[in-house]
């Protein structure tokens, strides 16, 4: 069985500076243009702040993307230091922690982003996947379910929601989130290789050769590779249809 991974593509931050408008009253006019001045000061400043996160921001995901797990923590922690409502910043930290399976500190940094955005269906899918990796999959499944709630299109979380309900030998119900994958997304082939390996579990020959041949037409060579050590297909290995298809 295979789980689908992704990092976050989280968007930057945009400052908008907001001009003053003219003042009706002509007495004062004096003190007026002082509040404003200082008023446009502090615009200024905020901006500036703003676009010294946005740059540790912008660092940390170039060194995330690069691998540089380590750099990339130190770059987001500066990031949030300035601007701690940063949530783009503390997801990707999380991504970053977990890469490097310091997975509770990840777990920690996706609450974090979810306590300041809580609609964030990346953060909630993040999360799903690091509880799956602790093998914590009734928590993930909530985690799962909050990101498909937030977005129900995105189909990375109903096939890893299948993988954790067979996780818990919970086939129907594993089967069904596949689908929803699939009506979202028909031509993804992880979703049929985890529903190959789920029907396998259930002793299903026909219909594990099914979806197998299915995700090995969608991508010659990867998945009658993988089926070969999979432990799932134990119960059909022996079976003449799945031995052919994996000629």
């Amino acid at each position: 069985m295979v789980s689908w991974r992704c990092f976050v593509a989280s968007g930057f931050i945009t400052v908008f500076i907001l001009g003053c408008g003219d003042w009706a009253n002509s007495a004062g006019k004096h003190s007026s243009q002082i509040v404003q001045e200082t008023n446009v000061a502090q615009l200024l400043s905020e901006a500036q702040i703003a676009q010294k996160a946005e740059d540790f921001f912008n660092q940390g995901y170039h060194l995330l993307n690069s691998h540089r797990y380590e750099d990339a923590i130190a770059a987001f922690d500066k990031a949030t230091a300035i601007k701690p409502q940063l949530a783009e910043a503390w997801i990707n930290r999380g991504n970053a922690l977990t890469a490097l399976q310091r997975y509770q500190e990840a777990l920690a940094s996706y609450d974090h982003a979810i306590a300041l955005e809580p609609d964030r269906d990346e953060a909630w899918y993040n999360r799903g996947n690091t509880l799956s990796t602790l093998q914590r999959y009734k928590q993930a499944l909530t985690s799962y379910d909050k990101a498909i709630a937030i977005k129900s299109t995105k189909y990375e979380a109903w096939i890893n929601r299948g993988i954790a309900l067979t996780k818990l030998q919970r086939y129907k119900q594993a089967l069904a989130s596949y689908d929803q994958a699939i009506a979202i997304k028909p031509d993804k082939d992880l979703a049929y290789y985890n529903k190959a390996c789920t029907y396998a579990l259930m002793n299903n020959v026909e219909l594990a050769v099914e979806n197998l041949r299915k995700a090995k037409k969608l991508v010659p060579g990867k998945y009658e590779k993988l089926a070969k050590t999979d432990t799932d297909f134990n119960k059909v290995r022996d079976d003449v249809r799945f031995q052919e298809l994996l000629q």
